[in-house]
């Protein structure tokens, strides 16, 4: 009897139909692929692609203005996960200002910044919001927890973001997506049943080997069917119903907002802001910043590569100019993202 990864194997590398395109959201996916030689299974005619699944690489340079904005203009001790403080803004990043003496602090969760703008209460504390819905809801128990314990002292910068209205806008990309298990661990499947429905389809996958293979293997053969489909190949996680409690914190604690996307521009309804009821706690409204526009550097194309058009060696400054090192992009930045993915493992591939 043949194992399931036999049979994955077989239904991928037997595949003879027209050329297929795949979107693999999640930069997680990307890495992993490339890390177990997914991409090497591949016959010509299937096209994996990378997508904008990497919070720090869809996160516009406009936001890391603004936190510069606040630690150099209004003084405030600038809290955040460590990937971002290497992401350029427009002349500068907060790895830059940090050495000329401003005040940023790597955390591993929000509730590390509270729990340090509760011990320092004479220093004005942000911590940058980022991500998808998996990490959404840490941000908010964080902010819940300031109120609880009435730590004034403590706000985050929201660029927090949903993934429905990006799988939209971005559906003539592929013929398929691998959707990210863990987005939808939070959110459930609801919400995919409808898009094959609109006529977008994809799988959602697990993150080892085997169960991306199994992914691919799955919408693959459900492709050839010839109409659009949904199919949890991660049951053992992802449920219908998801995670009602953090969908709930969510919905009581957010309002949908118009969001900008790295390489994909303003997504309406695809962003995340503190309600009313929390507005003391953002940072935006607490120090009354003013509207800030970043400049991209024309050399990067994160951008197209965000948006499947191109993969990360066709940009003319990947591997030289811009390394994991000396990154000029986000996409070389991030752990999830896809030019640091093809960097450390793709020049088998080149």
């Amino acid at each position: 009897m043949k194992s399931s990864l036999e049979k994955a194997k077989e239904i991928i590398q037997g595949y003879d139909g027209p050329p297929l395109r795949i979107m693999e959201v999640c930069g997680t996916h990307t890495h992993e692929i490339f890390h177990q030689g997914v991409r090497s299974l591949l016959p010509s005619n299937i096209d994996l692609i990378s997508g904008p699944g990497c919070p720090v690489c869809v996160t516009p340079i406009d936001y890391i203005d603004e936190a510069i904005y606040l630690s150099s203009e209004k003084g405030v001790t600038i809290t955040t996960f460590g990937d971002l403080v290497r992401v350029p803004g427009t002349t500068s990043s907060l790895r830059l200002e940090r050495a000329k003496g401003k005040n940023i602090r790597v955390v591993y969760s929000p509730s590390d910044a509270s729990d340090y703008a509760k011990a320092h209460p004479d220093e004005e504390v942000v911590f940058l919001s980022i991500g998808f819905e998996t990490t959404t809801p840490s941000s908010l128990i964080a902010v819940k927890k300031a109120m609880d314990e009435s730590i004034d002292n403590f706000s985050i910068l929201t660029a927090n973001k949903t993934m429905p209205s990006a799988y939209r806008a971005m559906a003539r990309a592929a013929d398929f997506y691998l959707y990210p298990g863990h987005v939808h661990a939070i959110t459930g499947t609801v919400l995919l049943e409808e898009l094959a429905m609109e006529g977008i389809s994809g799988v959602c996958a697990g993150f080892t080997g085997l169960e991306i293979l199994t992914a691919l293997a799955v919408g693959i053969r459900e492709s050839q069917k010839g109409v659009p489909f949904f199919i949890n190949a991660y049951p053992r996680v992802v449920k219908r119903e998801g995670s009602p409690s953090a969908v709930k914190m969510m919905n009581d604690m957010m309002d949908e907002c118009d969001a900008q996307w790295r390489g994909l521009g303003v997504i309406p309804d695809s962003g995340l802001k503190l309600k009313e009821k929390y507005r003391k706690f953002d940072a935006r409204y607490k120090f009354d910043m003013p509207e800030i526009k970043g400049r991209p550097n024309p050399a990067c194309r994160c951008g197209d590569v965000l948006q499947g058009i191109i993969t990360p060696p066709m940009c003319k400054v990947f591997g030289t100019v811009c390394t994991p090192e000396h990154p000029v992009g986000s996409c070389m930045v991030s752990s999830e993202g896809a030019c640091s993915a093809w960097y450390l493992y793709g020049r088998e591939v080149l």
